[in-house]
């Protein structure tokens, strides 16, 4: 780093010895990293078994917890954050970081077959736990040093928050004086500015936005359509994500500022709530399995891309009637297989017609308002943050890239769902 550098390099091994799992064999991991702070270089790379990790998995999982941790830590301890300033994130620290680990092991996990990235549980956690010890007693033995990095990660950190912020207020002056519906295809915005009143329905289709389009109030009820399933958001790069035209459209409708801050593509600016145009946004799909499959799919978006959304209770889900049920003059509405069965039961002895709802793009406009859009008729289940940490486990689990949590909740809950299965 000659003189560009702001501390001196430090080297650092270690070996370990530990399992993934109580039921996994125990196995060994030589730990090598080497680190230096520079204003003028930024490189993190990571290396296992001699092979170049691309994308990192559980070393850079290790990497980012210890620095953020030991260096959140010493701020702290030293009154170095003003009041009510937010905690530093790992990529103030990237701005100014130079880190090598070289790592081997005699059992490895990779996440899939291009072997770019480890997933071995114990190697993050050993890795982990060994750099913030080692950390915190560099800082102690190096206190100039300390001083030199952590003040350098706050400098890092309030010019990203500024720079954030001047993107914003331009952002608000310039988005203020565009109509969105001309940017965005197909979507259909409502005449109410009132944020306190507006409303979006993110709906499936073409065929369904006809029929919502019809059945809104088109004062304060906007409509977004999607055509076919989006990107599972959990395993796309961000890369890949902000390609997507029907995500970076939901994001341009919601007025949500996501934008991508580091080269590895993982860290993410926060969402500003002030930005959001909408009092509800509501996922409006069929009552089908496709339907629930792209109502997950736009959750999933959600909960990666914009998590205060839901955190802050914005978030809706439109129950859509399973089954139509007339007798004479009177039409009944079921929404469940238990509902549909009172209904029958009440019904006893009278003649009545029953058919499943079609989807939406097929139902009248008058059903639509009844059973979808009139608030003193429809039902919306709000997406509720209660257990915010439960979800996130079963969402990376499911729809993320830990192939081998998924097998093994499919080998062991998977039998539950034999009966739903089309294997035609």
């Amino acid at each position: 780093m000659g003189e560009n550098a702001l501390t001196v390099p430090q080297h650092w091994q270690a070996q370990k010895t530990g399992r993934d799992r109580e039921d996994k064999p125990e196995y060994k991991v030589k730990l090598k990293t080497a680190f230096v702070f520079s204003n003028k270089i930024r490189l993190i790379e990571h290396y296992h078994n001699s092979s170049w990790l691309e994308h990192g998995g559980s070393p850079d999982k290790a990497m980012r917890q210890a620095f953020v941790y030991q260096i959140d830590a010493y701020l702290k301890n030293n009154n170095k954050y003003q009041k009510n300033e937010s905690k530093i994130t790992f990529s103030d620290i990237e701005d100014s970081l130079v880190f090598v680990s070289s790592n081997f092991s005699t059992q490895t996990s990779y996440e899939n077959q291009t072997k770019k990235a480890i997933n071995n549980r114990f190697i993050q956690e050993a890795m982990s736990d060994w750099l913030k010890h080692n950390l915190e007693v560099y800082f102690i033995e190096n206190p100039d040093e300390a001083v030199r990095v952590c003040e350098q990660v706050l400098v890092n950190k309030r010019s990203r928050e500024n720079a954030d912020k001047m993107r914003q207020n331009l952002k608000k002056k310039l988005e203020g004086s565009i109509d969105l519906s001309n940017r965005v295809e197909k979507f259909v915005d409502c005449r109410s500015k009132d944020i306190a009143k507006r409303e979006l329905y993110i709906v499936e289709g073409d065929s369904a936005l006809g029929s919502v389009k019809l059945a809104r109030d088109s004062e304060y009820q906007a409509i977004m359509p999607v055509r076919g399933k989006i990107l599972n958001c959990l395993k796309a790069g961000y890369d890949k994500i902000f390609k997507s035209e029907i995500i970076t459209n939901l994001l341009k409708v919601l007025g949500c500022g996501v934008e991508v801050q580091s080269k590895a593509n993982k860290e993410l600016s926060n969402f500003s709530i002030d930005s959001l145009r909408w009092n509800k946004v509501v996922i409006c799909t069929d009552a089908d399995y496709d339907g629930y499959q792209i109502r997950t799919l736009i959750l999933t978006m959600l909960y990666r891309l914009t998590p205060t959304l839901i955190q802050e209770g914005y978030v809706y889900i439109a129950e859509s009637p399973l089954y139509e049920i007339e007798c004479k003059d009177q039409t009944y509405f079921a929404y469940t297989e238990a509902e549909k069965n009172r209904i029958l039961t009440e019904l006893e002895g009278k003649k009545y017609s029953m058919q499943r709802s079609k989807g939406l793009g097929e139902n009248d406009p008058e059903m639509m308002s009844l059973t979808t859009m009139n608030p003193d008729t429809r039902r919306l289940i709000k997406v509720m943050p209660s257990d915010i940490e439960a979800t996130k486990e079963m969402f990376d689990m499911l729809l993320g890239d830990n192939l081998a949590a998924r097998k093994d909740f499919i080998s062991k809950y998977g039998s539950r769902y034999l009966d739903a299965i089309d294997v035609s």
